[in-house]
């Protein structure tokens, strides 16, 4: 083989391993701003399930309504079902009503934990279990129900909503699909 060609063989190899290296740093580059979507995307919805909370146990329900997509988001539970931003609204204020003391006798939390998310571009799924505490006749906390949500989530308007939120008690069980 002649110096020239190889020298020019050389050459080749050379470039190929730098674009070589080249390209996998994109893939990696790629992959990372992928990732980093994900987090992103999970945090907002996490930030979204504790919202939840907060605006019913305030009885904010125009803001709690809002959690919903526009025009399909749906609620079902123990207390009925609900699809479209008015009517979840309008069913939340029929069946609770605005009165934040708690019509069990005194004050009433949500806690949530133990979220699964999963993001699929502009869907994602979650399961959450839930905690009602309200305050019992000694004024101290007591857990009254334990469930957990399965929801369907949706990215409307670069916001995620919930597209469908069931919430299933568990103990004391409630399927609120079964009905």
């Amino acid at each position: 083989m002649s110096k020239s060609l190889h020298q020019i063989l050389w050459g080749l190899c050379i470039v190929t391993t730098v674009l070589s290296g080249f390209l996998a740093a994109l893939r990696v580059k790629e992959s990372v701003e992928v990732r980093l979507r994900r987090l992103e995307d999970c945090e907002e919805i996490r930030q979204l399930l504790t919202n939840y909370g907060r605006y019913l146990d305030r009885r904010d329900f125009d803001s709690f309504s809002r959690l919903f997509a526009e025009k399909e988001g749906e609620w079902i539970g123990g207390m009925g079902r609900a699809k479209g931003r008015q009517a979840i609204g309008t069913l939340m204020e029929d069946t609770i009503g605005h009165d934040t003391t708690g019509k069990i006798g005194g004050p009433n939390y949500h806690l949530f934990t133990n979220e699964m998310i999963n993001v699929n571009g502009n869907e994602a799924q979650a399961i959450t279990k839930w905690m009602f505490v309200v305050q019992n006749g000694s004024k101290q906390p007591q857990p009254f129900y334990l469930g957990h949500y399965e929801d369907l989530l949706v990215r409307e308007h670069g916001r995620w909503k919930f597209l469908k939120r069931v919430v299933y008690g568990d103990i004391p069980a409630d399927d609120p699909l079964s009905r």
